[in-house]
């Protein structure tokens, strides 16, 4: 970058530095509670051999301060899916949360059910003040 000239040792250092943190973070606890969980995917160029499009599976929150917070970060193999977001929120629940509001998305066929199967448990639990409430904004009341 800019002229500056990096052997392939350095790259791989910094790398498998980098590597270890981004475990750790990709592993670490949620909070409990999301007022609004955000999702969508971003399609980018990978190289894999050969340069490729791939989803990456992207998840803010918000946490109950009015704080951002990037839950996770998934690279998908092929399309955008909803069966792989199914994969994505069971992830998010298995990380420690319990309890989201609002989830807002795109209309991505598939999804609003495999966000409702996902937080099925939410729904029927106790504790969720909430009890089937999950429609589609642009839904007729």
């Amino acid at each position: 970058v800019y002229g500056a000239e990096v052997s392939k040792d350095t790259i791989s250092r910094i790398t498998e530095a980098v590597i270890e943190e981004l475990g750790a973070w990709q592993s670490r606890p949620l909070d409990r509670v999301y007022p609004v969980v955000f999702i969508d995917a971003i399609h980018v160029k990978l190289r894999d051999g050969k340069v490729v499009n791939r989803p990456v599976y992207t998840v803010v929150g918000v946490t109950v301060n009015g704080e951002r917070d990037i839950l996770g970060l998934w690279v998908g193999d092929g399309g955008e899916g909803a069966k792989y977001w199914h994969q994505v929120l069971s992830e998010i629940l298995n990380r420690g949360t319990v309890d989201v509001c609002i989830v807002v998305c795109d209309g991505l066929r598939g999804l609003p059910e495999a966000i409702a199967d996902v937080m099925a448990f939410l729904l029927s639990s106790e504790s969720a003040p909430i009890t089937g409430a999950l429609v589609p904004v642009d839904a007729p009341a």
